[in-house]
Formats: C-alpha cells, sequence, structure tokens
C-alpha cells in the first residue's frame, strides 16, 4: 500500500496546509498504513479482512481540558453530536477520555459513512434543545458508575484541575449555558483537531466531514499536588495501588510488563496474598505516560501485600532483574508485530499519536527499539519509577520505605471572621478577604478565592469551594454560627464568577443540622443535658458530705487529749478527688451550655 496526498476523490482535498503537514508525519508507515486528508482532517486506512470495516473519529480534547467548574463539557459534546443517530443496529459509540474524544463504528461501508456523516452534522448544529435532558443522563450514568480502587489517585497527584479532574463528578452537568456548550464545540471539534482512521482499503464515498476550522491543542500540561514524591495516602480496605508518571519510551512499555509479571510472582505465587497483581501502561500525553499498579489483599494479609509490593519494587530498582524476565516480556509485545491484518490493528494507536504529537514508529523501528532493551535499561525505568510514585496504602503508613505522606492540611490560612462550629467547639470556620480557612485540632485547610478551582452554591446559603490543589471547605450556615447573609454574599462576590456552580435547592431534611442536644433553662441562655446536671448533683453531694465528715472528725481530734492528725490529713486527702471531679463536671457542664 502505498502514501497518496493527491490522487483521490476531490471531496477530500486537503482544505490547508495544516492538515497536509499532519499527514507527512506518516512517511514511517508507507506500504502498511495510507494516508489522506478528508475535508481538512488527516485520514489513515489500512485493509482489514471481513465484511465489515470500523472508523474512529478523533478529536484532541477530553475531560483534563475542563475546569472543575466546567467538567463534562466535553462528554455533553458528544452526547448532543450523537442524539440524531437515534435507535440503531449499528455497533456505534462515543467515548470522552483525559486526552481526547472518540467517536466509533463498525458496520457496513454505507452504515460507517453515513454514522460519520452524522456526527459531524450534528457537531456543525447541535440540538440544544436536548441539552438539559442530556445533563441528566450523564448525572445518571455517573451514578451508576463504579469509581474502582485507583478513583482517588489523579486528585492526589495533580490536584482539581487538568489530568486531576478525572477523579471528580461532571459538575458542569448543573450549570454549562447552551452558549457554552456551542463554543466548546465550535473551538475544540474542528477539522484541525481532528484524527480520522478507517480498516478499509480506501476512504469511503460520500464522506461529508465538514468541519469549521480551528486549531491542533496541545494535550494540557500537567498539574501537581504533590509538593514531594515518592508520596502515599491511605486508602479503602483490600487495595495497593501505585501510579507514577514516566517520560514515553519502549523501555517504559516492557517495565510495565515486567512489573507486573514480578508483583504476581512475588505476591500470588510466592506469598499466596493477592489474587490479583497485575501493571499497566497508558499514554498520558506526548511525552509522557502513566503507570499503575495493583495488587487485591485480604484484611490480615494488607500488611504483607504492602511490605512486598514494596519489596518487588525495590528489588527492580536495585537492578535484580533476570534476562529472562525481560525475554519473556519483549517476547509478549513482539508477538503484536505478528497479527493478521497488522495495518489495521494498530491504526487507532498511530491516529491517537498523530493526535497528540507524538512519534510514529514503523513497526520495524518499533521492533528494533524493542530488541535493544536492556536490564540496565529496565532499571533506569523502575528508579524513575520509584522517583514519581504514589501508593496508596491500607491501614498504616509506609515512611519505613522512605515514602511521604501527602499533604493532608493546608500551610496557611486567611484572616477574617471566625465562626465556631455548632458541634465541635474545636473547629472555627474563618471567611476572610482573600478566601476561607477550616481550622481544626489537625490543621488548616483553606481555600483562597484566586485558586478556586470551582464553588457550589445552594439556595439555603451552603457554598462548597475546592481549590486548585484538591483541598474543599464546605460553608453550612446552618452547622457555624453566626455564618449571616452578609458573610455568604461576601464569599459570592470575592469567588471568580467562571468557578461559581449554581446547584439545586435540597430538600429540608437535606439540610446539615447540629447534632441535637437537650435545651438549658431559658434562663440559661444556652444548652446543657440532663446527664451532665445530674452527675454534678451526685458528685457533688458526695464531695459536701464527705467534707462534712472530715470537719467533724478534724473538730473530735482537736478537742482530744492525743490527737491523731495522720488520720485526720488521711481523710482530707481522700476528699480532695471529690473536689476536683466536681470541678470538672462543673466546667464540662458549662461548655455544653454555650450556644
Amino acid at each position: 500500500m502505498t502514501t497518496d496526498l493527491h490522487k483521490h476523490d476531490p471531496v477530500h482535498s486537503a482544505d490547508g496546509a495544516d492538515g497536509l503537514a499532519a499527514a507527512e508525519g506518516l512517511a514511517a508507515l508507507d506500504g502498511l498504513v495510507a494516508h489522506t486528508v478528508v475535508d481538512g482532517i488527516p485520514a489513515l486506512y489500512a485493509p482489514a479482512s471481513g465484511k465489515e470495516i470500523t472508523a474512529g473519529l478523533f478529536f484532541r480534547v477530553g475531560r483534563a481540558d475542563e475546569t472543575l467548574a466546567t467538567a463534562g463539557i466535553t462528554h455533553l459534546v458528544e452526547h448532543l453530536a450523537l442524539h440524531r443517530l437515534g435507535l440503531s443496529d449499528l455497533h456505534y459509540n462515543g467515548a470522552t477520555a483525559n486526552a481526547y474524544t472518540l467517536f466509533l463504528v463498525t458496520g457496513r461501508e454505507d452504515e460507517v459513512v453515513e454514522y460519520l456523516n452524522g456526527v459531524c452534522a450534528g457537531l456543525r448544529d447541535l440540538p440544544m434543545q436536548r441539552l438539559e435532558t442530556e445533563k441528566e443522563i450523564l448525572r445518571t450514568e455517573a451514578a451508576g458508575r463504579g469509581g474502582g480502587p485507583q478513583q482517588q489517585m489523579p486528585l492526589w497527584r495533580y490536584g482539581a484541575q487538568s489530568y486531576g479532574l478525572s477523579s471528580y463528578s461532571e459538575l458542569g452537568t448543573w450549570g454549562l449555558t447552551p452558549d457554552q456548550v456551542r463554543s466548546w464545540a465550535e473551538t475544540r471539534f474542528t477539522r484541525d483537531n481532528a484524527v480520522l482512521w478507517i480498516t478499509s482499503d480506501r476512504i469511503p464515498d460520500g464522506l461529508d466531514l465538514t468541519l469549521p476550522a480551528g486549531s491542533r491543542f496541545p494535550a494540557p500540561a500537567a498539574t501537581s499536588a504533590l509538593p514531594a514524591t515518592p508520596a502515599y495516602i491511605s486508602g479503602g480496605d483490600g487495595h495497593v495501588v501505585l501510579t507514577s508518571v514516566l517520560r514515553r519510551s519502549t523501555a517504559a512499555s516492557v517495565f510495565a510488563d515486567v512489573l507486573g509479571r514480578a508483583l504476581f510472582q512475588d505476591l500470588r505465587q510466592e506469598g499466596g496474598y493477592s489474587y490479583s497483581a497485575e501493571a499497566d501502561y497508558s499514554p498520558r500525553d506526548a511525552d509522557f505516560a502513566t503507570l499503575t499498579a495493583y495488587a487485591d489483599a485480604l484484611p490480615q494479609k494488607q500488611d504483607a501485600v504492602v511490605g512486598g509490593f514494596v519489596d518487588t519494587l525495590a528489588r527492580l530498582r536495585a537492578g535484580r532483574i533476570e534476562q529472562a524476565e525481560l525475554d519473556s516480556a519483549r517476547g509478549k509485545l513482539l508477538k503484536m508485530f505478528d497479527a493478521p491484518d497488522l495495518g489495521a490493528a494498530t491504526l487507532p494507536s498511530y491516529a491517537l499519536s498523530l493526535l497528540l504529537g507524538h512519534p510514529v514508529l514503523s513497526p520495524e523501528q518499533h521492533k528494533a527499539e524493542l530488541n535493544a532493551v536492556t536490564t540496565q535499561d529496565l532499571r533506569e525505568v523502575a528508579g524513575e519509577a520509584w522517583e514519581n510514585a504514589l501508593l496508596q496504602v491500607p491501614g498504616r503508613g509506609v515512611d519505613w520505605a522512605g515514602l511521604t505522606l501527602a499533604p493532608q492540611r493546608s500551610t496557611t490560612t486567611v484572616t477574617g471572621t471566625r465562626h465556631q462550629s455548632l458541634e465541635d467547639e474545636n473547629v472555627t470556620l474563618v471567611i476572610g478577604d482573600e478566601g476561607v480557612s477550616l481550622l481544626t485540632p489537625g490543621g488548616p485547610i483553606t481555600v483562597r478565592y484566586d485558586a478556586c478551582a470551582a464553588m457550589t452554591t445552594r439556595p439555603d446559603g451552603s457554598r462548597a469551594l475546592t481549590g486548585h490543589d484538591g483541598f474543599s471547605v464546605n460553608v453550612e450556615p446552618t452547622l457555624f454560627r453566626g455564618v449571616t447573609p452578609d458573610r455568604i454574599a461576601a464569599i459570592d462576590a470575592a469567588v471568580p464568577r467562571q468557578a461559581t456552580v449554581p446547584m439545586p435547592a435540597r430538600e429540608p431534611d437535606r439540610i446539615p443540622r447540629p447534632r441535637e442536644r437537650a435545651s438549658a433553662p431559658a434562663s440559661g441562655g444556652g444548652r446543657s443535658t440532663w446527664g451532665w446536671t445530674a452527675a454534678l448533683w451526685l458528685v457533688g453531694l458526695l464531695a459536701a458530705v464527705w467534707g462534712l465528715l472530715c470537719a467533724v472528725i478534724t473538730a473530735d481530734e482537736a478537742s482530744a487529749a492525743a490527737p491523731e492528725w495522720d488520720a485526720v490529713a488521711g481523710v482530707w486527702i481522700m476528699e480532695l478527688p471529690l473536689v476536683f471531679a466536681t470541678w470538672k463536671v462543673f466546667a464540662a457542664r458549662r461548655t455544653r451550655r454555650r450556644s
């Protein structure tokens, strides 16, 4: 198969130099994958056996491009674009990932053409009358979606922005306007931000992929919420998860396979601690990939799994990697190039590399790189993986392994009006000109207004602020003293409008209330409980009776010819604990009466 940039149906001619320039980077695939430009969109194609063909239309936009306040906007565009296709026996779908959106279809040639044309027609004219319905569908979809044991890992690594947004719900499904959604489609779902691939020996006739011109957006720059790595966090029982960010390389992909095999051997076959032990390598953007390793554990085996997990990584970092381990992993990867219809099988991977701007390697170049990987290369990747690691463990920490606990509290606080919690006298909310802080015994949690990723608002006055670093402060007027409408208005005025997400009213029984306490007498102006009052009477009465007894004994001994003052001292010493207990109960009762 030969590369053909000029000899094709005029309807598929390039609409500008950008599409041609993108396609010209695929010269390494000559003879395996053909490429052209369809209505300004770079297109890759290679034949596959079978009567049906598969096509995918990639766009370089995903969840990591959004903000927390607009999270879900890409997913909404995807749903709206597919709406007019209606019910069909055709196998098609749409998917929104961190760095891309994919429209995928399998069927006869005419069905594939109809689907692709329909997607682009939908993107050109989104059915905005469906917006609120599709928002509700997305919220329903999210409610039934399981998070998985690694759901919180992106949040802790990246914060509430960029690649960390995959840990959050799609807040934009509450407040996005038609203008916002339409603008997102017009600027991100363009011909210059797309790549097409088709498992066919030619570009089908009748395609109309007309889309507005735009720009190719690079993948979002990664943010960080970790001041130091390797780091760890505490997670749910039964799961040990490690993620790390690696430079994309053939050696890194081989290392992921070696790590997965080593964990399986050490934790399951030899230790008998885990049932599942595996590792995965997934491209994140043009230059970096995410390494994920996982092992499960029964509650009584969790410490052993954590220890074995760390030991396996330490062994690989120390270079104790057998040549047989490398050969086994390499052989598995080399087998991929023996697959039938190799060109068609690799189309999605090549299209995604073209979309992200990652260099494209021919099968021969890839195999040469695989054969050049050494155990020393794997040792270096293991060191890089550990240096950038974030480990989620159940139960106790892993400071002993040289990891640092990820930040659990903020390092700064704001000054402003102070509002004591009505549930815990040791917790205070501060509302200031620069942000809000929650002061707790464990340390402060602060969200600055100029670093607020999103603030949800409720008609009852509730405000929930989330900072770019992932820390959140909930301002519930019903739970803090003196949080008046004026203080809420001050917060609203300070948070950037684009970060504000209006939420619907809550049912009265869903508005939080302080834990119930018995009311004190009206004259007390506060609250108490009958238990504390009864305890005060009981302890106070004992102290009074014993004190009276001590006074009588003292008087008797004073009038005696030979007083036994040591006995007098002994009974008075026994009075002291009763007096102290009376004072402590009185102080506790007075605290409970504060309002």
